[in-house]
């Protein structure tokens, strides 16, 4: 770990020591916000200096020793990674959100309150040149979710799960991350999980990971597993080394509501969607079931003609090929279709899309297609495999890869 810079350090504490004069006196006034917590049977007052700090933020940012603090943070690469490219007055919000104000609350609460430490000050300004010169980075990025709730944690891929949690709870984790919640977000079961990430990023990285794009794909993939309506958050709340950094917006599709029921995610269909995530990164090089995917994700938001459109060419790209979509209708029928009755009456639903009309069974129809088309492990031969069993030349495959997925 690079050693610390004695100019650097000053200017840290310099800025510490000015706020804890400027906010002192109001813990002598008795002006802090405090809660009573029971420990062992005894009852402790815990000043709640994380939000006597917040709110104050604007003033301490005015303070002549933050100025020099941020002009020394600036010059060093490693905090690069903590602001985003623009103004340097964008740059410095985002310093002093992300390292000057975590430093000062974790100081404070080392010191149990504005009584200055030295030695408090130093182990927290160490584990602050730990995060910037350390050989391990840790970004964790979370979204809250609408529209699914369930009993336990789901795992959907190495650092990425769904769980519950509230809008106290997000909003004590992410800083300032309350004003980015979901409307009545925490008020039902349905709106009261959160989408979390965790990556590990490399020494002398300046830009961090596409917390989005993943998260972003997670939520098509719970879309495609359960056929309910789910939306991301319209923010992605993130950290580096538990340090807060400026959210980031969640790509469009994933933060619009969709029409839909909301849905409980059972274990079942977690396992699926974990296994739609993974293929979803597994087909990036094919383009027409990534458009398949795009045009089924988009027609959650359309209705009518414009509803069938998008289907339509969904169905085409998918399963079509260049025999066209009359070939995708039949090959999608024998897919998950188990008897001929069966596969006679998805046909007709699908003939009905082609000619553009769609009702909501038709719509979970071609759901049901792309789910069994993705996790398909190559689709030319899933093609030439249907089109067998259409010339007799096969029996139909028993049971579906949705099935067989969830029973493993």
């Amino acid at each position: 770990m690079a050693a610390a810079a004695p100019h650097r350090h000053q200017a840290v504490r310099s800025f510490c020591l000015a706020a804890f004069a400027r906010l002192g006196p109001d813990a002598d006034a008795g002006d802090i916000p405090f809660v009573v917590e029971s420990r062992g049977g005894l009852y402790e007052y815990r000043p709640l200096l994380r939000d006597h700090v917040e709110a104050r933020v604007h003033a301490l940012a005015q303070l002549e020793d933050a100025r020099i603090a941020l002009d020394e943070l600036r010059r060093e690469p490693a905090t690069g990674i903590f602001a985003p490219a623009g103004s340097q007055a964008a740059a410095e919000r985002a310093l002093f959100r992300s390292i000057l104000v975590p430093l000062l609350v974790s100081t404070a609460e080392a010191c149990g309150g504005f009584d200055w430490e030295d030695g408090a000050f130093e182990r927290v300004y160490g584990e602050l040149e730990e995060s910037l010169f350390g050989d391990r980075r840790i970004q964790a990025a979370a979204a809250p979710l609408v529209g699914v709730s369930l009993g336990a944690p789901v795992e959907l891929a190495r650092g990425l799960r769904v769980r519950v949690s509230s809008a106290a709870e997000l909003a004590a984790r992410w800083s300032g991350g309350r004003e980015y919640l979901p409307d009545g977000f925490g008020d039902e079961r349905e709106r009261s999980c959160v989408l979390e990430l965790e990556r590990e990023v490399e020494p002398g990285v300046t830009a961090l990971p596409d917390a989005a794009g993943e998260l972003a794909d997670a939520v098509t993939a719970l879309r495609l597993a359960t056929g309910a309506g789910i939306a991301a958050g319209a923010a992605v709340l993130r950290q580096l080394d538990r340090r807060p950094i400026e959210p980031g917006p969640m790509l469009g599709i994933a933060a619009a509501l969709p029409a839909g029921e909301p849905t409980r995610l059972d274990p079942w269909r977690g396992k699926l969607a974990a296994d739609l995530l993974a293929r979803l990164t597994a087909i990036e090089e094919d383009v027409e079931l990534g458009e398949a995917i795009e045009r089924w994700e988009l027609s959650l938001f359309e209705a009518g003609r414009g509803r069938a459109e998008r289907l339509r060419e969904a169905l085409a790209a998918m399963l079509g090929g260049a025999d066209g979509l009359w070939a995708a209708v039949m090959r999608a029928s024998i897919l998950i279709g188990e008897t001929a009755a069966d596969r006679a009456e998805l046909a007709d639903g699908l003939r009905r899309v082609a000619h553009g009309e769609a009702d909501d069974g038709a719509a979970e129809t071609v759901r049901r297609v792309l789910v069994e088309t993705i996790l398909h492990d190559d689709r030319g031969r899933l093609v030439a495999g249907l089109d067998d069993v259409l010339l007799g030349l096969r029996p139909h495959p028993a049971g579906s890869f949705a099935a067989r997925a969830g029973a493993a």
